[in-house]
């Protein structure tokens, strides 16, 4: 991983994650607007509008800035296709952060979640020194765990019926790592 800060990228072997711009909008409403993306994702609206893609890149650069969030489009190096996000909070007060992401399904079983997590999990621990990071996943969704396991990541514990989407209770799955050098 390496962390340009001026430019606000991170680069990997297959990946360059950089801030959105208004001009993936169009991209990322394609790619959201997939049932198989919302249906697996806690906030993402369904159908998913121009507007929406719009309104959500809108505060990316201002909450990079005032170190609240970093969300990142996760981007191909060389040809720079969106492939989706990355994201990751920042609780000063408690020296940690939840990651989140999610892959465009035309996209998915190439290893670019885990590429880009693993990517944001060593951006948390070597420069913006986290203590921890935690994830959630539906427990529906056990690919979204296995990126996790992937990272290192422990399973913490289940929060049953924790949330209500599409008219029934999910369980969510709490997972975290300890930067062993903070």
């Amino acid at each position: 991983m390496i962390y340009d800060s001026q430019n606000k990228t991170i680069t990997t072997d297959r990946l360059v994650l950089r801030l959105f711009q208004e001009k993936d909008a169009p991209a990322v409403t394609e790619l959201c607007n997939n049932y198989n993306i919302y249906k697996n994702t806690l906030h993402l609206p369904y159908p998913y509008s121009l507007q929406d893609a719009l309104s959500w890149i809108t505060h990316h650069l201002e909450n990079f800035n005032a170190d609240k969030s970093y969300e990142f489009a996760i981007t191909k190096k060389g040809s720079g296709d969106l492939l989706g996000t990355v994201a990751l909070s920042n609780n000063k007060k408690f020296h940690n952060g939840e990651i989140a992401y999610w892959v465009g399904e035309p996209f998915w079983g190439n290893g670019y979640a885990t590429e880009a997590a693993q990517a944001m999990l060593d951006f948390a621990f070597m420069e913006k020194n986290y203590h921890k990071v935690f994830a959630r996943y539906f427990d529906s969704n056990p690919a979204s765990g296995k990126v996790l396991e992937k990272l290192g990541m422990k399973k913490e514990g289940i929060l049953v019926d924790h949330v209500r989407k599409e008219n029934q209770y999910k369980d969510l799955v709490y997972c975290g790592v300890i930067n062993l050098d903070s």
